[in-house]
């Protein structure tokens, strides 16, 4: 967010904040392969791993929308859906995890809806646009309508992202 006081092309905050959120991904993994090989786990453990995802694949993808310039009222609406999404397709995923089918090893075969890690697409796509100095005014598509209704058409990619997160017929095989 320290992007958002500086001038436009002092974009190197941005920059920072953009390449950490695959830490997140290496981190997700990691605290997941830890807990099975010493073969322990526990609720409280399962919920800050939650936690940590909707951070690290929800709210830091859509602060960092916003930050590029995603800011009209509209667009933080949409931007507040995806994060509101994703946690709900985390919820979703702690209660049912139970009723998923298992494969042979006992890992579920698939993933119920979109899983939040996958946001990191939107992410390195907006590192692309950052690269092209299409930011702010710059956005994308540009806006459409005015007032209350302004909006910026690509977060739709937000709301189609949530839409598939959220979604009970999409399975996604595990890997």
């Amino acid at each position: 967010m320290r992007y958002c006081l500086g001038p436009p092309h002092a974009k190197s905050d941005l920059y920072i904040a953009l390449a950490f959120m695959p830490f997140g991904l290496f981190f997700d993994f990691f605290d997941g392969k830890v807990a099975r090989w010493r073969g322990k786990s526990s609720l409280m453990g399962q919920e800050l791993d939650s936690l940590a995802d909707l951070i690290s694949f929800g709210v830091a993808p859509a602060a960092s929308a916003f930050a590029l310039g995603l800011r009209t009222p509209l667009d933080q609406l949409l931007l507040t859906t995806f994060v509101l999404a994703g946690l709900a397709r985390l919820a979703r995923f702690n209660v049912t995890t139970g009723n998923v089918p298992k494969d042979a090893t006992g890992k579920a075969a698939y993933f119920e809806g979109l899983p939040i890690p996958t946001s990191l697409t939107i992410v390195a796509l907006m590192a692309f646009w950052a690269t092209q100095g299409w930011v702010q005014g710059s956005i994308p598509f540009g806006t459409v309508g005015a007032g209350v209704l302004e909006v910026h058409p690509v977060v739709g990619l937000f709301v189609a992202h949530a839409c598939c997160m959220v979604s009970k017929t999409l399975h996604v095989p595990k890997p």
